[in-house]
């Protein structure tokens, strides 16, 4: 499948390592045989790796804006951006949380439909929370959050990934899945109720699953996406098992978005030694599903 258009790709902190990582892959385009690119990010200053300040902040939320609009105007098929220093934004602009609260805001949509799906070779994995405290989230989980979410990621699986009938694997919030309620009720009261409610209307979701098990290999090959219920439950398996092919996929928008599952990298930029892979990835991905999209 190809892209009937260029793909906009920002180069994300113009302190940290997207720069040179879309140098990189630029001057191997045509011998990775990735879709056409449109690169957006101007620094307004002298470039200073590893030294990010207020411009290159600024640099990165301009480019991220225009680079939207590019999208969501069908002059660019879809969306790759690089990695942002998200405190260093917020000091700009302190509504921002990270990029995909920024594109739920701009498409115009609840940030709670913009859903965080980390995807490699390996897994697929949705944090039901994302950016807070680990001591907030229980209050942040409700029947309601799970079963929209889980929905939005069925029918992105489906509409984007081509799986017909995605299987849903739930992961519990406590140790055990909360061993029958003797290590916490979440499971109990909000998470199995949730479940159910998908299951009636005609999901294949499972669980609550005890997380520690739910990564393991002989559970990976049973679902097509394991719903996690904070940040580091699902990061922290992509990341171990597919760091330089991570891709970030915001889910949910009217348009397509992918990112590389990495950040700025401020202590190695400017060295050389960053990897392109994830990058890759993403612009692959990016690829393929707007392809997919415009049939």
């Amino acid at each position: 499948m190809t892209t009937p258009l260029p793909l906009a790709v920002t180069i994300g902190d113009p302190a940290g390592v997207g720069p040179e990582i879309v140098a990189h892959i630029l001057a191997r385009e045509a011998e990775l045989g990735l879709p056409p690119l449109r690169v957006v990010g101007e620094p307004g200053s002298p470039l200073r790796p590893g030294q990010p300040d207020r411009a290159s902040a600024q640099c990165a939320l301009d480019a991220l804006g225009q680079a939207v609009a590019m999208v969501r105007s069908d002059e660019c098929s879809a969306l790759v951006t690089g990695p942002v220093a998200k405190s260093a934004i917020a000091q700009i602009d302190p509504n921002f949380v990270g990029q995909t609260e920024f594109l739920a805001d701009a498409c115009g949509l609840p940030r709670e439909d913009a859903v965080m799906m980390l995807a490699g070779p390996s897994l697929k994995t949705v944090p039901m929370t994302v950016h807070c405290a680990l001591a907030d989230v229980p209050a942040r989980l409700s029947q309601d959050l799970i079963v929209q979410r889980s929905r939005i990621v069925h029918a992105a699986l489906r509409r984007d990934y081509g799986i017909d009938a995605p299987r849903i694997a739930i992961a519990g919030l406590n140790p055990h899945a909360g061993e029958d309620g003797r290590m916490g009720r979440e499971e109990i009261e909000v998470i199995a109720p949730a479940i159910a409610t998908l299951r009636e209307q005609g999901i294949d979701a499972t669980g609550p699953h005890p997380a520690d098990t739910l990564f393991a290999p002989h559970k990976r090959g049973t679902y097509d996406v394991a719903i996690a219920m904070y940040h580091d439950q699902a990061l922290v398996p992509i990341k171990a098992l597919d760091f330089d092919e991570g891709v970030n996929v915001t889910l949910g928008l009217p348009i397509v978005r992918t990112s590389p599952d990495h950040g700025t990298a401020f202590d190695i930029a400017g060295k050389g030694i960053a990897r392109p892979d994830a990058m890759i990835a993403a612009i692959r991905m990016a690829g393929e599903i707007a392809a997919r999209r415009s049939q």
